[in-house]
């Protein structure tokens, strides 16, 4: 009787399209991927149809360069292959989608709408990132994920069931590739993770030099060095219905770490008394180190006073020394603004970042919004393209520099989903789309998850979550000393 009804359930949606009303508006789709630019990589931009109790719909994907895909049922669902030959096919050019519901019996067709196949390869497998719930103390099931652009497949690094209490955050590979891999531990157990070329060290959490962990990593070009910032972060919370927390920032600064000698370089530029440095990363030669720096409040009762201007400090990577002085290169202060969380194109053409009111911990902020930093003119401008009227933040670049990835609450103003977008040679940035899912209605509208930090990798990460569970579990811990 099951097999039975499951032929009439699969008969009720294969009929011809016939004689359908002309409905002069473009079809309401979930997720939004009208007039969108994709790479040829991606997994198919599966969707459905916002229309209430719809009986079937009807999509056909033809390509500008030749090739046709059909989909018929529920919603949009195409084969992953079918779909990579047309993407394929149509590099460059467009595919065109006709869609048609069929509504009470009868036909409807929209008008057709266009995704552009763009000429820049993705080259990169997938994304890193954490999924945590959006609470505040208490961490429950979150981890840090992996995911195959190409599919639908996601996969797990390490999740916090490995050791009860803990959480993983603040993970970088080195330019895309994870054979250089770091992530930090918060917990009892708390380390912070180096993974390279296969082998893990497990780091004393804090140094008491520092007066902090080591948080916010990021790798030099060379995969010799990679930087870090030391934080005392508090969190306060709103009484005003349409803000929920703030993250402070009471004391910060800013280090780079020799793996090989387990040597922390400072300097005193980077460790200022009444100053926060955060956040650092280097430019794409490896020479150069920027980071965000703020003045220290009082944050009880100015914590909208705190905000940060992008600033720099030339690095020999031969010598690990830094250079004698800082210079701003985006002064946000002055625009009354904070910028945060700044990631160099690996082109070295640009510089992404954040801007918002106050503060650095924009995934709180609705305000906060995409700029782009021209560094050989020194000219930045909003991306209004991408932009929305939700919190617009945490970044990352592909390694050919024209992909990016970010987080955005635009979806429904709760959680935070996964956004990429294509940059040409123009710095023309496209409309965003929503990272695909097989199911994505039902993907989206289920999940209790915010993807936060995330960031595109060369390839799989390969990595031991329960030989990492044992160590972690363990506290053997390598000492870093300050040089």
């Amino acid at each position: 009787m099951l097999a039975i009804l499951a032929i009439f359930v699969l008969l009720g949606c294969t009929n011809r399209v016939e004689n359908p009303t002309v409905i002069n508006e473009l079809p309401k789709i979930y997720p939004d991927y009208v007039g969108v630019t994709i790479p040829v990589e991606i997994a198919p931009l599966n969707f459905n149809s916002v229309e209430a109790d719809i009986d079937c719909m009807d999509v056909v994907v033809r390509g500008s360069k030749g090739g046709e895909l059909h989909t018929q049922g529920d919603y949009a669902d195409f084969d992953i292959d079918d779909w990579h030959t047309l993407t394929l096919q149509n590099k460059g050019g467009q595919l065109t989608f006709t869609v048609c519901i069929r509504k009470s019996g009868q036909w409807m067709q929209y008008q057709d709408f266009n995704v552009s196949v763009s000429p820049y390869a993705l080259e990169e497998w997938g994304l890193t990132y954490r999924r945590i719930a959006p609470g505040y103390e208490v961490f429950s099931h979150m981890g840090l994920y992996q995911r195959d652009l190409s599919t639908f497949d996601e996969y797990v690094i390490i999740e916090n069931t490995q050791v009860p209490g803990m959480c993983v955050n603040c993970h970088s590979a080195h330019q895309t590739d994870p054979q250089k891999f770091v992530f930090h531990v918060r917990g009892d157990h708390g380390a912070t993770m180096f993974q390279i070329d296969g082998k893990r060290e497990w780091l004393k959490a804090k140094n008491d030099m520092l007066g902090g962990s080591m948080v916010y990593p990021y790798w030099h070009p060379s995969g010799e060095y990679c930087a870090f910032s030391t934080n005392q972060t508090r969190q306060g919370f709103h009484i005003m219905p349409d803000e929920r927390i703030e993250v402070l920032d009471l004391s910060s600064d800013v280090f780079v770490y020799h793996p090989a000698t387990h040597e922390i370089l400072t300097d005193s530029l980077l460790q200022t008394k009444d100053w926060n440095e955060n956040s650092p990363v280097f430019s794409p030669d490896g020479n150069t180190l920027y980071y965000m720096t703020g003045k220290q409040q009082d944050y009880s009762t100015h914590y909208k006073d705190g905000r940060y201007n992008l600033c720099m400090i030339a690095f020999d990577p031969k010598t690990g020394q830094f250079g004698e002085k800082v210079d701003t290169i985006f002064n946000a202060v002055a625009m009354g603004k904070s910028l945060t969380w700044p990631r160099p194109s690996y082109d070295g053409k640009y510089i992404l970042f954040t801007l918002m009111d106050y503060g650095y911990f924009s995934v709180w902020h609705n305000e906060s919004d995409q700029w782009l930093l021209d560094l050989q003119s020194g000219e930045a401008r909003e991306l209004k393209e991408i932009n929305s009227d939700k919190a617009d933040s945490y970044h990352n670049w592909n390694l050919n520099s024209h992909w990016i990835v970010f987080t955005s609450r635009r979806d429904d103003g709760l959680y935070s989903r996964l956004y990429l977008a294509c940059i040409d040679e123009q710095g023309k940035v496209s409309k965003p789309f929503m990272l695909p899912q097989r199911h994505p209605k039902e993907y989206y509208s289920e999940s209790l998850y915010s993807f936060n930090v995330p960031d595109f990798t060369k390839t799989k990460v390969d990595f031991d979550a329960y030989e990492a569970g044992r160590e972690i579990a363990s506290d053997k811990r390598v000492e870093t000393k300050v040089k």
